[in-house]
């Protein structure tokens, strides 16, 4: 048999047209199949039964049910292969073991009975074309179904397609229905497509897609259509956990110089200016502050403590590979500061980046930033990236208002992240690498001089120099014969200085931080039943110098933790976590959390979360905008044990969400709506609802956090994507004795996002509308400097255009304008005219500080 099948080969090359020195004899294949099974047992059952003739090598993986095999085709056949299995009691995808020897196994290897995707999989299905729409989008699979067109015009699957990265042994076959996933492929984009009797070709995959590709009669491909390609904003219906993806493909469609510009066409979180002066954002989610919002990057801890004001602009924008956002509370495995949700950054990674992104940006206002991305793999198992940022703005004379201040600082921005990555093949990864930032702020009166002005009454001026270091690591290992096992180590460093003067108030402080976490994963008997534990251990020391006075204090936290999944089928799933920790400080606390998913109906999915938050508020840093005022600052404090002699933060987050797929126009649609509650236990109150003063003090009363938000997501037509969205919020809490709305919430928000693309050009229209928003009361001011009740409604609208060129070295070029209708506060600081007298104030921000902004932009990628 082997000799007739060389003579076969040498005849194929002998009449073919082809090049008969191009035709390579088959070598080892390497493929993956589907197998059932329940536990250790039949892990050794199947891969003994397949480690026949011609297998070099079988492992089983038991959560995943996937069957790697490397072969020789000419020795054996994947259906001997397969056969084999059957003989022996397991299931393959088109294959059935005889119930006799099924019902022969051991009880604990009755798949049949425990495998929720055994169940799903001998269901009926109605036709192809549902198990397209069926398909959940993936961040890293292409997905679709190979089928045949015969002289009738009609279409039938084919089963046993390959589907082969060209170049390499990672391939797959398609299924009994014609349905096939396969991993992106980081080497290359090329995916081969061949099947026996029609003539292969190769198709050209730069992105997570789902496919369809038809062979027509006469044996040649005939089509390859694009089904549905992945949103630039996404939900894993899977997912117990609502988690919200924003992709690079949604960053690009504005400006996004630094994470704070990322939210643009996010309706789901706010992001306005702190104070008039010291160009710092804050987000607001949940109708709370960004300081109850727990932001990581890559699931390490983000700036944070007194990084929290000028954190968000610290991230350069082409650095981020993607962003997730989870409203509510999320895993307790990534901490316990959680209150109205999580924002983990996702950067861009050594092993499947671009070789080189350079970015450079400039606005009218005469900002520039430049941007270098660089990415090698250095050998088989290691892979280095260096990330630059830099960005200056020299331009004193910007005010729109006339009010004599700039509105925006100058300055410079330096920061790089220079990281690595270590992959053996068996199952021992590790990344390590730093960052350093540099950042320098001048602003204040458009004629303030440092070098004349500071810490005099000539000029009011402010100054903020920031010099940051961090380090960091993380090392896992997944065990080969057990891939559902796994254990990792979390480990990061900070240096965090900031020395800065307000006119002729100072504020110097220093952060040092350390950070452990230690997870380890696994399941119990079978993947229904999946659980992490872990230790984590933080180290915050903080040295504040206010004026003259100096707080210091050390927290240390160290806490154990633990996570159950439960899944008993694909309509069920629910997380189940406790962590408690023990601070120093104030003493141990408890956090429990839940989340629950649950599919009722195919496309419509509901989650459920309820959960505890706790935090420690860094009053001074979390309330830079105070300094820029004539506010006199009151510490009231409760416990003189903890930071500031004020107790840590408490709350209760319960929250309830829909998402509902559908079909409208013949392509698909999503609607979601969400609510969430918060509910202080303990807060520490910002009160600034006299004029003359800021104070800080505990709770005493009620404080409590309503959102409600629905969003509706559709395409008229193909590559034209609308994004609507509604938000209510209902935020109060109580000052002094008065339960009050808190100050600079806008009740009522409305936005809609616009996207089409053509012919390489992308065309993006986002318009928000804010509702009206209460004024602090500043009824002890003279009636010159007091300000209305309410805020009126504002209306922005931002836009670019984009348009790409080339292929192997893309170019982007863009341009762009933000607010568009060039609307700004005239009155955004108070008594401007006396910035050393009593009255005088620019934190009262509730819209923009600064008119219509155009932009261009240039992106070079060598992939």
């Amino acid at each position: 048999m082997k000799k007739l099948k060389y003579l076969f080969i040498f005849c194929l090359m002998f009449f073919s047209k082809t090049n008969w020195a191009q035709v390579n004899i088959p070598t080892d294949t390497a493929v993956t199949i589907k197998v059932f099974g329940a536990c250790e047992m039949c892990k050794d059952r199947i891969e003994n039964a397949a480690k026949g003739k011609g297998v070099k090598s079988a492992v089983w993986d038991i959560d995943s049910k996937l069957l790697s095999i490397v072969y020789n085709p000419l020795k054996t056949s994947l259906q001997k292969i397969e056969n084999r299995i059957v003989a022996v009691g397991h299931d393959v995808e088109n294959k059935k073991a005889k119930d006799v020897i099924y019902n022969a196994l051991p009880k604990c290897c009755l798949y049949r009975n425990l495998d929720p995707a055994f169940i799903e999989l001998h269901k009926k299905e109605d036709s192809v074309k549902q198990k397209i729409a069926e398909m959940h989008l993936s961040a890293s699979l292409i997905k679709g179904v190979v089928l045949e067109d015969d002289y009738k015009g009609n279409f039938k699957p084919l089963v046993k397609a390959s589907i082969v990265w060209l170049g390499t042994n990672q391939g797959t076959f398609t299924d009994s229905i014609g349905f096939f996933s396969i991993k992106m492929n980081g080497l290359n984009n090329k995916l081969l497509v061949s099947y026996t009797g029609y003539q292969p070709d190769t198709l050209n995959v730069t992105e997570p897609s789902e496919l369809k590709i038809v062979l027509a009669s006469n044996k040649q491909l005939k089509e390859i259509t694009i089904v549905s390609k992945q949103r630039s904003t996404y939900v894993n219906t899977i997912s117990t956990i609502r988690t919200q993806t924003l992709t690079g493909n949604e960053l690009v469609k504005a400006a996004c110089c630094n994470l704070s510009e990322s939210f643009e066409t996010n309706p789901s979180v706010d992001v306005s200016y702190n104070d008039a002066v010291t160009g710092s954002k804050q987000i607001q989610l949940l109708g709370l502050s960004g300081n109850y919002t727990q932001l990581t990057v890559e699931n390490l801890p983000g700036p944070r403590g007194i990084a929290t004001p000028l954190g968000l602009n610290s991230i350069a924008g082409p650095w981020i590979e993607s962003i997730q956002l989870t409203k509510g509370i999320g895993s307790v495995a990534n901490g316990y500061e959680s209150i109205a949700g999580q924002i983990n950054v996702e950067l861009k990674k050594p092993e499947n980046s671009e070789k080189i992104l350079a970015n450079l940006y400039i606005n009218d206002f005469g900002k520039t930033d430049i941007n270098l991305n660089l990415a090698s793999k250095l050998s088989k198992k290691w892979w280095a990236a260096l990330l630059l940022h830099d960005d200056f703005f020299t331009n004193k004379k910007l005010d729109f208002n006339k009010d004599g201040f700039r509105d925006l600082p100058t300055g410079n921005t330096l920061s790089l992240i220079n990281r690595y990555k270590f992959d053996n093949g068996k199952g021992v990864m590790m990344q390590f690498g730093f960052k350093f930032l540099d950042e320098k702020r001048t602003g204040g009166e458009v004629d303030f001089n440092a070098a004349t002005d500071k810490n005099t009454t000539n000029n009011y001026g402010l100054g903020i120099n920031t010099k940051r270091y961090e380090g960091f690591a993380k090392i896992g290992y997944v065990f080969q014969q057990k891939k559902y096992k796994s254990i990792g180590l979390q480990l990061a460093g900070i240096n965090h200085n900031q020395n800065s003067f307000f006119g002729l108030t100072t504020y110097n402080a220093k952060q040092q931080t350390i950070y452990a976490n230690l997870i380890y994963q696994s399941i119990i008997s079978t993947t229904i039943h999946k659980f992490r534990v872990g230790v984590s251990f933080v180290y915050d020391k903080y040295d504040e110098a206010f004026n003259a006075y100096n707080f210091k204090r050390t927290e240390i936290v160290p806490g154990v933790f633990g996570e159950y999944t439960f899944t008993p089928n694909e309509k069920i799933s629910a997380i189940a976590g406790l962590r408690v920790d023990n601070n120093n400080l104030s003493g141990a606390f408890v956090t429990p959390r839940l989340n629950v998913r649950y599919q009722p109906f195919n496309n419509t999915t509901i989650r459920l979360s309820a959960g505890r938050g706790q935090r420690t508020a860094n009053i001074f840093a979390e309330n830079i905008s105070s300094f820029i005022s004539a506010r006199q600052f009151y510490i009231l404090p409760s416990n003189n044990k903890n930071a500031y002699g004020l107790s840590p933060e408490i709350a209760w987050n319960k929250g309830i969400s829909i998402d509902q797929k559908f079909k409208l126009f013949n392509n698909d649609a999503l609607l979601s709506m969400d609510y969430f509650r918060n509910d202080f236990v303990n807060q520490v109150v910002v009160d600034i609802e006299n004029a003359r003063a800021v104070k800080f003090y505990n709770l005493q009363g009620k404080s409590f956090s309503n959102s409600f938000q629905a969003e509706f997501t559709f395409e008229p037509i193909k590559k034209f994507e609308i994004r609507l969205a509604y938000r209510y919020f209902d935020v109060k809490n109580t000052y002094g004795e008065k339960l009050l709305q808190r100050p600079l919430i806008s009740k009522n928000r409305a936005f809609a996002n616009l996207a089409y693309a053509v012919n390489g050009f992308k065309f993006d229209y986002t318009i928000t509308y804010n509702g009206k928003k209460r004024l602090p009361d500043t009824q002890e001011n003279i009636p010159i400097y007091q300000l209305a009740q309410y805020s009126p409604n504002v209306v922005l609208m931002n836009a670019q255009v984009s348009k790409n060129f080339g292929k192997k070295h893309l170019v982007d070029f863009y341009i762009g304008a933000e607010n568009i209708t060039n609307y700004f506060q005239k009155d955004v600081i108070l008594a401007s005219t006396q910035p050393f007298g009593q009255y005088f104030d620019a934190s009262m921000v509730w819209g923009p500080i600064s008119g219509r902004m155009l932009y261009t932009g240039l992106r070079f990628k060598i992939k």
